[in-house]
């Protein structure tokens, strides 16, 4: 893929990401976020922030198999959008749910415990994050980030347990992120058991 048509992808996706906040912010102005409102806003950031996750996840798998190389160059920025919607929706849950009330809001996260795996799930982000750009990767050097960067998993696995629990009646599209996360994750352990197979075999027989 050319450098051009990467920059072009690039901007698509930059375009693209910041959609659903716009449309959240239009309908919000324009009163048409439903009979609660706030309730909308937690959900549907928190939602975007796992579709993002799991499309950051779904880079290497989608890159190796069908040799799109040029993926690897968007991974970085739908990793800032997941963190990105992940802050807004606990944004949103400190400020419409909570009223900003640091005291209400540690007692809520204490008292749900579907709370705490989306607790857990942002906190594991905020060091991806951190890390994203060049610079921290050759600090870190390639195999430490690769392997601290890892943890995208575990932040995916307590969003969709997280949002499974929230979830009170219908529990379908939570399984469904669920069964895209259970074949992203087996992909990387079968790539990790392949990688796994020549070292074994080139041990000597005693």
């Amino acid at each position: 893929m050319k450098e051009g048509d990467i920059k072009f992808a690039k901007l698509l996706v930059l375009v693209n990401g910041l959609v659903p906040l716009a449309l959240l912010v239009w309908d919000q102005s324009h009163n048409r976020l439903g009979a609660n409102p706030q309730n909308f806003l937690i959900l549907t950031t928190g939602m975007m922030a796992l579709i993002f996750l799991i499309l950051t996840l779904a880079v290497t798998p989608l890159r190796k198999i069908f040799g799109l190389n040029w993926l690897i160059q968007l991974r970085r920025m739908l990793g800032l959008y997941a963190f990105f919607y992940a802050c807004l929706h606990f944004l949103c849950f400190y400020s419409l749910d909570r009223a900003f009330n640091f005291s209400s809001t540690i007692q809520e996260i204490i008292a749900r415990k579907y709370i705490w795996f989306g607790m857990t799930a942002l906190l594991v982000m905020v060091p991806l994050a951190v890390t994203s750009t060049n610079g921290m990767i050759k600090r870190l050097g390639g195999k430490r980030w690769r392997a601290l960067h890892r943890l995208a998993y575990v932040a995916a696995i307590c969003g969709v347990i997280h949002y499974y629990m929230q979830v009170k009646a219908d529990v379908r599209l939570p399984l469904v992120f669920a069964a895209v996360l259970a074949i992203l994750l087996g992909y990387r352990i079968l790539e990790y058991l392949r990688s796994r197979k020549p070292k074994a075999a080139a041990v000597p027989a005693k």
